[in-house]
């Protein structure tokens, strides 16, 4: 079955990549590359915690299995 899209609604409809360079700046350029980083950084985080959590572990033993503080579990995994 064909859909008909409402041709105003997908004229006001915004370009992630436009909405990301007015308020971080184009590719390439410092402030998007350090936002770029940290979305990384928290997404890794989730996966990470979300994972723990399915393997029914602590911070702790997560933290001893890699050889860190659990602090540094704390403040990386859990952002």
């Amino acid at each position: 079955m064909a859909r008909n899209f409402n041709p105003e609604k997908l004229a006001r409809l915004h370009d992630t990549s436009a909405i990301l360079d007015r308020k971080y700046g184009k590719k390439g350029t410092e402030t998007r590359s350090a936002f770029e980083e940290n979305a990384y950084a928290a997404y890794c985080s989730e996966i990470l915690r979300e994972r723990r959590k399915e393997l029914k572990i602590t911070q702790q033993q997560l933290a001893e299995k890699i050889g860190r503080e659990r602090s540094y579990i704390a403040h990386h995994v859990t952002r």
